[in-house]
């Protein structure tokens, strides 16, 4: 047996308002969902003005995340990314109904060296969602750090 730790409801909102703090203060508008192990939605929202199809994108980036425990955008990261044309996982994209993202913008949650969640962002290019992630990220290391708990705040993640 191993015991585990579990994302709960107060850390997930805390991620995704430090995420929108973050796309207010760069000037973005952002979708942001926040996933637990098994890449099921604990809180998702999408800011005023952001884009219809956010939500659903977010949605996906978190769930490949916290599936696959890795950052999103290493699946297409030259010039090794498995689902790029004849690397191992081309076509990866394609899985769980089209739900897999393999583009930038989702982040496995790493508490403790074990992945208990993903957040993924939609609604700014690579670059902005990134920070947004990791101020989400950020957000549950400063929340969880007087527990005695590590996450882990960096952009290319892979477990």
């Amino acid at each position: 047996m191993k015991s585990i730790l579990r994302l709960e409801l107060g850390e997930a909102r805390a991620m995704v308002r430090a995420a929108i703090e973050e796309a207010l203060k760069i000037g973005v508008t952002e979708s942001v969902c926040v996933v637990d192990e098994g890449g099921y939605p604990l809180v998702l929202e999408r800011m005023d003005g952001a884009r219809i199809t956010g939500p659903q994108i977010a949605i996906n980036k978190a769930f490949t995340a916290a599936g696959h425990k890795r950052s999103t955008h290493l699946f297409t990261l030259p010039p090794n990314g498995p689902a790029l044309p004849g690397n191992e996982a081309f076509g990866i994209q394609w899985s769980f109904e089209g739900r897999f993202a393999a583009f930038v913008g989702g982040f496995p949650i790493v508490v403790d060296e074990q992945v208990v969640g993903g957040v993924g962002l939609s609604g700014g290019n690579g670059e902005q969602d990134t920070k947004c992630g990791l101020a989400a990220l950020a957000a549950l290391q400063r929340l969880l750090a007087p527990k005695g708990h590590e996450v882990l705040v960096q952009a290319d993640i892979k477990r």
